[in-house]
């Protein structure tokens, strides 16, 4: 038989019997009326999980996790309020359903099924994933809750003591919110969880306000592999900054007692706290999976034997609220709607098409209320001396300081934050003077962590803030890019747009910084934000346009929702010379606050007919070095800067290239897996078409800095060598 049908079948015999198993008395605090819905929330959850095998059997129902055996949420749902914002592990319906069963107009068995069998009108993610979540319910839906959920937890948490001086515009919740995170024992292993415990308690103990409940579900298996006996407690305790608290999550009474503690202490004095809840994980691990292939049939029967709905029928009896012979009635009627439902739910319609699925990549707008932006005086104090120095040239590095201030003084709710933004003012000084401008709650100097920076941002942009992440190098991303990918990026399709985390992340990066740092300062490959659905991808190539570029992608993010990341090329910082030293003509004047750049141009510079340069970052100077060379030869040129690396400016390029006898890609990243590859595919109808590009090796330190990029001389030959018609595979490559 079925494990599943093993632990229903031997529920009704044991209540029928009496047979309930051992366990302390109820303990005070769950009243009558709560302890009657967390055993109805308990009741339909296992309904749902019973009734999910069967629809997968029938091929009505698709890929699910269950919640058996971790019940006991449901007392947890009913120790915080409606409005504290929860993130959820996947075996938590319990708790989604207690939740809803004290608001007015849910139905969660509807929804749960719709959702089971991916349906259209699936109220959360419209049929795109089997998720727990609600807008009505400040539930956001987590895809894979490995622990990457956590993060945003954290950035969630601290977003609420942010509102106390500016509640942004479009924030979701009150000041005096909890924000809830639970996860699985096996999942405290993550990194994602272990720099989250450590974020949160880091910020605690410097005084800072977060206020959040870490729930840690301990049934001792993650899959087939067991935890140690006593790890977890001992990993949990161990941490700095966080109260500790547990509780058996087989008692509804200990629990909703545990919890309402816990979070009754963070609420009156904003530190975090974990709740460290034992559970037992009832049928497999998900889907068909079977755990006598990997557990002994007496360890699974004994975790059955402590079926959290065994021991809640025993509490119900102990406390006067409700007869075993009641609970047996309603357990089973509790079967027979789900049952009942379910042959409606497979009925709904699903989504068909490409466009259908797609709907929700790109998340909806949001009204904002009309800016007038920075007056004159404020933008004499925040400035000082440097309005004065707006009109000469300057080196993008402090162009791109003042689009910060300007950015920061027109949006109240923009807070910038990272390694060394604050104090030092960044690796490269690009944020200097703003911590000084705004103060440490807008400009906040973050523990060594990529995860937690983008934690942080998630959660904040989840609340109606503007965060602008730094990573100090491209490199360091790829500790982290999973908070993009599958945390910020996913929010809005998963959950129909309900859900956003609007952030303008800044990234130094790309190549030619002269003899420093090696491959870790200098990362020349886009291919892993390309790749992510919904992202835009911005990378300026002179100062002014970074300075436009920026205001752009902060208008996409604080406007219309977007993801957004600006690549901001190391080696221009600083640039000022284009030809020869002193000539400055790298740089520009500061743009006027009211100029910026449209989504999805690109730059033309020049009008001929013979080369087109299609390029980006340092690429375009590089062009501009070769240009004069090739006009000396008698080649008319045109460079052609792409701006938007991701989705790239197609309709704009195509326009840019017509009339061109020859193009030249010029890719600074590898040959193998970036921009190049999709411009040659965009462009191929094009009879004169060729490539240059980076070979596919990672960079070195010291004078052979620059040696596996394309260089200007390269270009020139390059160049030459198509114009001329000679053979394109020397540099298809």
């Amino acid at each position: 038989m079925d494990r599943a049908d093993i632990v229903h079948d031997t529920f009704l015999r044991r209540v029928a019997a009496a047979d309930l198993p051992a366990g302390a008395r109820p303990c005070p605090g769950l009243s009558p009326d709560q302890a009657r819905m967390a055993f109805r929330a308990a009741c339909l959850s296992r309904a749902l999980d019973r009734q999910a095998r069967v629809m997968q059997r029938a091929g009505q129902g698709f890929y699910t996790i269950g919640s058996s055996g971790h019940e006991g949420m449901a007392a947890v749902a009913l120790a915080l309020r409606t409005g504290d914002m929860a993130m959820l592990h996947y075996r938590d319906a319990a708790f989604q359903i207690a939740r809803a069963l004290g608001v007015p107009g849910q139905d969660p068995v509807w929804d749960m099924l719709l959702s089971f069998a991916a349906s259209s009108e699936d109220p959360i993610s419209g049929g795109r994933h089997k998720v727990l979540g609600s807008r009505a319910l400040m539930i956001p839906p987590q895809t894979s809750t490995i622990a990457s959920h956590l993060p945003k937890a954290v950035g969630a948490a601290y977003s609420l003591g942010l509102m106390r001086k500016h509640r942004p515009e479009h924030a979701i919740m009150d000041p005096d919110s909890v924000v809830m995170c639970s996860f699985g024992d096996a999942s405290l292993n993550h990194s994602t969880a272990q720099g989250a415990l450590n974020a949160a308690g880091w910020a605690a103990w410097q005084g800072a306000p977060m206020p959040l409940l870490f729930v840690c579900e301990d049934n001792g298996i993650g899959i087939s592999t067991k935890s140690p006996p006593g790890w977890v407690e001992a990993v949990l305790r161990a941490r700095p900054g966080l109260d500790y608290h547990a509780a058996d999550g087989l008692d509804l009474y200990a629990t909703f007692a545990a919890a309402r503690t816990a979070i009754d202490a963070i609420r009156r004095s904003k530190r975090p706290a974990i709740l460290h809840l034992r559970t037992v994980r009832l049928y497999g691990h998900a889907g068909a999976d079977v755990p006598t292939t990997y557990l002994s049939r007496a360890e699974v029967e004994a975790d059955e034997a402590q079926d959290p709905l065994l021991h809640a029928v025993r509490l119900l009896r102990d406390a006067g609220v409700m007869t075993p012979a009641e609970a047996l009635a309603q357990y089973l009627a509790a079967a027979d709607e789900v049952a009942r439902r379910a042959e409606a739910a497979v009925k709904r319609p699903r989504l068909q098409t490409a466009a259908d699925v797609m709907a929700s990549i790109l998340p909806p707008p949001r009204p904002t209320a009309a800016r007038n932006g920075p007056g004159v005086e404020a933008r004499a104090e925040a400035f000082g001396p440097d309005l004065k120095a707006m009109a000469d040239p300057q080196p993008m590095s402090r162009l791109i300081n003042w689009a910060l201030t300007d950015l920061m003084l027109e949006r109240p709710e923009a807070v910038v934050m990272g390694e060394d933004v604050g104090r030092k003012g960044g690796v490269y000084g690009v944020t200097q003077k703003l911590l000084a401008r705004f103060g440490a709650a807008r400009v906040i100097d973050t523990l060594l962590d990529e995860q937690s920076i983008l934690g942080l941002a998630i959660g904040l942009g989840q609340n109606g803030f503007l965060p602008i992440p730094e990573i100090q190098f491209l490199a360091y991303l790829h500790n982290a890019e999973d908070q993009i990918r599958g945390e910020a990026a996913t929010l809005p399709f998963f959950s129909d747009g309900q859900f956003t985390n609007p952030m303008l992340v800044r990234i130094a990066g790309l190549g030619y910084q002269k003899g420093f740092g090696g491959h870790f300062h200098n990362d020349n490959s886009l291919a892993v934000l390309r790749d992510i659905p919904g992202l835009i991808v911005a990378v300026p190539s002179r100062g002014d346009e970074a300075v436009r570029m920026l205001r752009t992608c902060a208008r996409l993010a604080a406007e219309e929702n977007r993801v957004v990341v600006m690549v901001e090329p190391i080696a221009l910082y600083p640039g000022r010379d284009l030809h020869k030293p002193g000539d400055g003509l790298w740089m520009q004047p500061y743009p006027a606050p009211d100029q910026v750049m449209d989504f999805g141009s690109v730059g033309i510079d020049g009008d001929g007919t013979d080369l087109a340069i299609v390029t980006y970052g340092n690429g375009v100077m590089l062009a501009h070095q070769a240009r004069a060379a090739l006009a000396a030869a008698g080649l008319a040129t045109r460079i052609i800067d792409l701006r938007w690396i991701a989705p790239l400016p197609e309709a704009a390029l195509r326009k840019a290239v017509q009339g061109v006898r020859n193009i030249l890609i010029v890719d600074e990243c590898r040959r193998s897996g970036n921009v190049s590859e999709a411009l040659m595919t965009l462009l191929q109808p094009h009879p004169r078409l060729a490539r240059l590009t980076a070979e596919d090796s990672f960079i070195a330190t010291g004078p052979a800095y620059a040696a596996t990029l394309p260089s200007a001389a390269g270009i020139e030959a390059a160049a030459r060598a198509l114009c001329q018609g000679d053979n394109l595979s020397n540099f298809n490559r």
